[in-house]
C-alpha cells in the first residue's frame, strides 16, 4: 500500500505520539476529533514530524486500524499541508470519515487550487486551519472549504465579532479553536459559532456553595458502602432505592463492553455477576450521567473520563501484571479525574465524601506515585505535549513510545464499544 510504504520510510522507529483532541458542536456534544502524530524526539516543543510523514502515519494506521476505531461515530479532523494535499496516498482516507484541515502555510497557487476542487469531486470537505484575519490567502481558499477555524489565541478578542460576521456563510461551519475558558466559549456561542475546540468543558469551574444533586449523592453513597466493605444486602438495597442508577446499570451490565455475553434482567442478578470491583467500575461511569439519567457517551468529559480510567488500567496491567487490585484502582484514577470539572466543586471535597486508598488520593490531589504518573502522561496526551517530558515519564514507568500508542488505541476502543452498546 502506498501510504504505508511513506509512512514506514518516514518514521522508521514508530517513535511517535497519537494526539486526539475533541471537537464540540453547540450542544456541547462531541462531533469531532482532530487527530494529531507527534514525533517523540527529545524536543520541548514536540514539533510534528514533516507533514507528509506525519499525515501518512495518519493515513497508514487509520487504515490499518479502521478509522472507527480512533473517532467511532465523530469525524476525524487531518492536517494536511502542501506535500499532503498533492500526494497519492491521501486518498486512502475515508472521504466520509475525514475532514481534511489546510494548514495556514499553505500557498493557494493554481496547481494548488485545482488539487482541492479535485480532491472535492472525490468527496473530501476541508477545514482552514488557524484563520487569524482575511488575509489574501484566506480570501482565496475561504470559498473552497466546508469549516473554518478561527484561532482564538491569536486574535484580540475585541476583533473577533467583526472577523465572525466576515467569514459567515450559510454554506459554511465556523470553529473556534482553542478555546481555553467557558467565558471565551460563551462568547463565541453569542457570536454565531459552530463548533468548539479546547478543554473549557475540562476545567473545575468551581463554584462556591455548590451541592451534589441527590442522585449524585446516592452515587458516591454506593461507592462509600463498597469502599467499606459493606454486606451484600445493604448495596443491594441501596441500588434498588434508586430507579436511575437500576435503570442504567442494567443498561450498562448488558453492553458487550461488559463482557457479561448474556441478557440480564434484575439487580439482584447484576450484582452477583458484576462483583464489587466492576460494580464500582460503573458506578464511576454512571457519576457522568445526563441530568435525564441516560448515560451519554457523546458527553465530551465521559469520554475524556471513561478514556483516562481504561488508559490508566491497561498501563498498569502492562507494567504490574497480574495486579488486578492496582489495575482497578488505576481506572478510579482516571475516572475521578475529572470529577472537580463534573461537580463544580474542589476535588478535596469530593474525596471526602468517598473512601479512597492513598495513592488513589495522592494521585488525585497532588499527581505523585505511579498513577499520578500515569495521569500525567494522559493529560499530556490529550494535549499533545509530546515532547522529552513525555517521553521521560514513560521511561519513568517502563513504557515504550509503541507500546503506549498500542494502549492508547485499546482504550479508545473499549470506550467507542461502552458509547455503541450504551446508547
Amino acid at each position: 500500500m502506498h501510504a504505508e510504504a511513506v509512512a514506514v520510510s518516514s518514521t522508521p522507529s514508530e517513535e511517535f505520539f497519537l494526539a486526539r483532541q475533541p471537537i464540540l458542536g453547540r450542544d456541547q456534544h462531541l462531533v469531532a476529533f482532530e487527530l494529531l502524530f507527534r514525533a517523540a524526539g527529545e524536543h520541548d516543543d514536540a514539533q510534528m514530524t514533516n507533514g507528509a510523514a506525519a499525515t501518512a502515519a495518519v493515513i497508514s494506521h487509520a487504515s490499518q486500524l479502521g478509522m472507527e476505531q480512533v473517532v467511532g461515530d465523530q469525524l476525524a479532523f487531518v492536517n494536511a499541508d502542501e506535500d499532503v494535499l498533492m500526494s497519492d496516498f491521501v486518498r486512502f482516507l475515508p472521504p466520509h470519515k475525514v475532514i481534511l484541515e489546510i494548514l495556514e502555510t499553505v500557498k493557494p497557487t493554481e496547481r494548488l487550487l485545482a488539487r482541492v476542487a479535485e480532491l472535492k469531486q472525490l468527496g473530501f470537505k476541508f477545514a482552514l486551519d488557524d484563520v487569524v484575519d482575511r488575509s489574501a490567502d484566506v480570501e482565496q481558499l475561504v470559498e473552497l472549504v466546508d469549516v473554518v477555524k478561527v484561532d482564538l489565541q491569536g486574535i484580540d478578542h475585541a476583533l473577533l465579532p467583526r472577523l465572525a460576521a466576515s467569514l459567515r456563510r450559510p454554506s459554511k461551519k465556523l470553529l473556534a479553536e482553542k478555546v481555553e475558558t467557558v467565558d471565551e466559549f460563551n462568547m463565541c456561542m453569542d457570536l454565531g459559532f459552530d463548533y468548539f475546540q479546547g478543554y473549557y468543558f475540562a476545567r473545575p469551574a468551581i463554584l462556591s456553595g455548590k451541592k451534589i444533586s441527590p442522585s449524585e449523592m446516592a452515587i458516591l453513597h454506593l461507592l462509600e458502602l463498597i469502599n467499606s466493605k459493606a454486606d451484600e444486602q445493604a448495596v443491594e438495597s441501596a441500588v434498588k432505592r434508586d430507579a436511575l442508577i437500576s435503570l442504567n446499570l442494567l443498561r450498562l451490565v448488558n453492553s458487550r463492553a461488559a463482557g457479561t455475553g448474556r441478557r440480564i434482567e434484575s439487580v439482584t442478578e447484576a450484582l452477583a455477576l458484576l462483583g464489587r470491583s466492576q460494580l464500582q467500575r460503573w458506578l464511576q461511569i454512571l457519576l457522568y450521567t445526563a441530568p435525564g439519567g441516560r448515560v451519554e457517551l457523546n458527553s465530551p468529559l465521559l469520554q475524556m473520563a471513561t478514556t483516562r480510567g481504561k488508559l490508566l488500567e491497561l498501563i498498569t496491567q502492562k507494567v504490574r501484571p497480574g495486579d488486578a487490585a492496582s489495575a482497578e484502582r488505576a481506572f478510579t484514577v482516571g475516572v475521578l479525574s475529572l470529577a472537580d470539572a463534573l461537580f463544580s466543586i474542589p476535588m478535596g471535597e469530593i474525596l471526602s465524601r468517598v473512601e479512597v486508598s492513598d495513592d488513589v488520593r495522592a494521585a488525585l490531589l497532588e499527581r505523585t506515585g505511579d498513577f499520578g504518573l500515569m495521569l500525567k502522561v494522559a493529560e499530556m496526551l490529550e494535549n499533545a505535549e509530546c515532547g522529552k517530558v513525555l517521553s521521560g515519564l514513560l521511561r519513568k514507568l517502563g513504557l515504550t513510545v509503541k507500546a503506549m500508542r498500542e494502549i492508547e488505541l485499546a482504550a479508545f476502543e473499549w470506550v467507542q464499544e461502552l458509547a455503541y452498546e450504551v446508547h
